[in-house]
C-alpha cells in the first residue's frame, strides 16, 4: 500500500471529532454516579467496539494475537494499563475544566510525551532530524505545542475574567486547581498509549500479512492491536469503577437508578435503559477516535511516530468547537476569545505542516 498522508490527515481529524464528542452522550445520563456509567461505557470502547470491528475486518485477529511474541504483547498490554490511568484521570480532567480547556491541557502533555518519545527511544530521532521531511513534521509538532499553549492561555485567561457562578453555571464541577492536577498526571500517563502501539508492532505486522493473503486493505492491520492496548486500558478502569462503586454503595445503579421511586416503575426503567443506550453510545464513539487513527497511522508511511501530534491536535480543535457550542467561553473577554480563535488555527495549520512533512517523504521515496 502506498502511504498517502493527506488522506492520513483526514483520517485522523475523524478520529479528533470522535475523540472530541464521546463524552456529550454522558451528558444526558442521570442518576447514575460517575463510576456507573463510565465502566458502562468502556465496557464498549474498550472490549466489544475493539473486538468486534478486527473479528469483522481482520481475517484471524485472534491466530495474529497468537503468533506474536509474547514479549511485544505483553508490553503493549502494560502501556495499555499506563495508559488506562491516563484515560480515567481524562474523564475526571472533563469534568472539573470543562472540554476545551481540560482537553488543551492534558492533550498538550500527552501530545509532547506520546509524539517524541518513540523515536528518540528508537534511535531515530538523528535520522529524522537530519531529513528534509523530518524537519518540517518536527516543525509541525512544535506548531502543535504552540497552538496547545495559546488554547491553555485562553483558559488560564477564562479562569481570571469568569465568577464562580458563570463558570459552574456551563461547568457544574468546575474546580481549576484539582483539575489542573488532575489533567498534568492524565497528559503525561496518557501517553503511553502511543508507546503501546509501538510495542505492538509485531502484533500488526502479522495482521498485515493476513490481510494482503486475503486481499483485503492495509488500513485494518492495526485493529488487533488495540485490543491488547484498550484490554490494559480495561483493567485499570474496571478496578477503579469498582472500588468506587463499593465505596460509594452504587453498585445497584446497574440495575435501577438513584430515587427511582419517585419516577415510578415505568420511568425508572425508560431512565435506567436511556443511561445504557447513552453509555453505549458514547463507548462507541470513544472507541472510533482509536479506529480512525490506525487508519491514519497507517498511512503515514515510515513517520507513523507524527500520527500521535495529528491526533492531538485534531482532538483539541474539535473540542475546541465543542466548547464553543456549548457555550464555555460565553462571558469571555474579546481578548480571551481571540486567544481561543488563534490557538485553534494554529492547530488546523500544524496538521496540515505535518501531513506536507509526511508528503515530501513519500514523493522522495516514490522517485
Amino acid at each position: 500500500m502506498t502511504p498517502n498522508p493527506f488522506l492520513g490527515v483526514l483520517y485522523h481529524w475523524a478520529g479528533g471529532l470522535a475523540a472530541a464528542s464521546f463524552y456529550i452522550p454522558y451528558r444526558a445520563v442521570r442518576r447514575w454516579s460517575w463510576e456507573t456509567y463510565w465502566l458502562v461505557g468502556g465496557v464498549f470502547s474498550w472490549i466489544i467496539a475493539p473486538w468486534t470491528m478486527a473479528l469483522l475486518l481482520v481475517p484471524d485477529a485472534r491466530a495474529a494475537i497468537q503468533a506474536t511474541p509474547v514479549r511485544s504483547v505483553e508490553w503493549a498490554y502494560a502501556f495499555g494499563v499506563l495508559w488506562g490511568l491516563g484515560g480515567l484521570t481524562f474523564g475526571l480532567t472533563v469534568r472539573y475544566l470543562g472540554i476545551a480547556l481540560g482537553v488543551a491541557v492534558a492533550l498538550g502533555l500527552c501530545n509532547a510525551f506520546g509524539t517524541l518519545m518513540p523515536p528518540i527511544f528508537s534511535g531515530d530521532f538523528g535520522e529524522i532530524l537530519k531529513s528534509r521531511s523530518g524537519q518540517v513534521i518536527l516543525l509541525g509538532v512544535l506548531a502543535s505545542l504552540a497552538g496547545i499553549a495559546v488554547c491553555g492561555a485562553a483558559g488560564v485567561s477564562k479562569e481570571r475574567e469568569l465568577s464562580s457562578a458563570q463558570k459552574h453555571a456551563t461547568i457544574p464541577e468546575f474546580n481549576f486547581r484539582k483539575g489542573m492536577l488532575v489533567a498534568t498526571f492524565s497528559g503525561v500517563m496518557s501517553a503511553c498509549f502511543a508507546y503501546g502501539l509501538a510495542a505492538g508492532q509485531p502484533l500488526a505486522e502479522a495482521a498485515r500479512q493476513q490481510l494482503l493473503a486475503g486481499g483485503r486493505s492495509e488500513l485494518w492491520q492495526n485493529l488487533p492491536v488495540l485490543i491488547i492496548v484498550l484490554a490494559g486500558g480495561f483493567t485499570t478502569n474496571l478496578a477503579w469503577c469498582v472500588i468506587l462503586n463499593v465505596r460509594n454503595r452504587s453498585a445497584a445503579e446497574y440495575l435501577r437508578v438513584r430515587d427511582d421511586r419517585d419516577a415510578g416503575d415505568a420511568g425508572a426503567r425508560r431512565v435506567l435503559l436511556r443511561n445504557y443506550l447513552c453509555s453505549a453510545l458514547a463507548g462507541v464513539v470513544w472507541y472510533l477516535q482509536f479506529f480512525f487513527y490506525s487508519m491514519g497511522a497507517a498511512q503515514m508511511g515510515r513517520y507513523g511516530f507524527s500520527s500521535w501530534t495529528l491526533h492531538m491536535a485534531s482532538i483539541i480543535i474539535f473540542s475546541t468547537l465543542w466548547g464553543i457550542a456549548l457555550h464555555e467561553w460565553k462571558g469571555t473577554s474579546p481578548r480571551t476569545q481571540a486567544l481561543v480563535g488563534a490557538g485553534l488555527a494554529i492547530l488546523i495549520a500544524s496538521t496540515i505542516v505535518v501531513g506536507y512533512g509526511n508528503f515530501i517523504k513519500v514523493a522522495a521515496t516514490a522517485r
